[in-house]
């Protein structure tokens, strides 16, 4: 059973050094540490900023980095920790 009213979607997104920060449509911010995705550490500042809000706010996508993050998935503390790096 779900406990969400709507599916959450991506308003706006920005970097500061450690942290993504996810501007939801519904007003809230949420702050994701970098470390929680490797590829997003790594890449540099201009890397980060070729993204794409996908599927009406569901999905960011970084097609450089090779890199796709669900919106709800984050707001669940889903990260990328143990995935390969290639």
């Amino acid at each position: 059973m779900s406990i969400l009213v709507s599916e959450p979607s991506a308003k706006t997104l920005r970097f500061d050094d450690n942290t993504m920060w996810v501007e939801l449509n519904d007003g809230r911010i949420l702050g994701v540490p970098l470390a929680y995705f490797p590829r997003l550490m790594k890449a540099t500042s201009q890397q980060r900023q070729h993204y794409v809000i996908s599927g009406g706010g569901t999905g960011l996508h970084w097609d450089e980095l090779d890199e796709d993050i669900c919106v709800k998935s984050l707001l669940l503390g889903v990260s990328d920790q143990n995935r390969k790096i290639g």
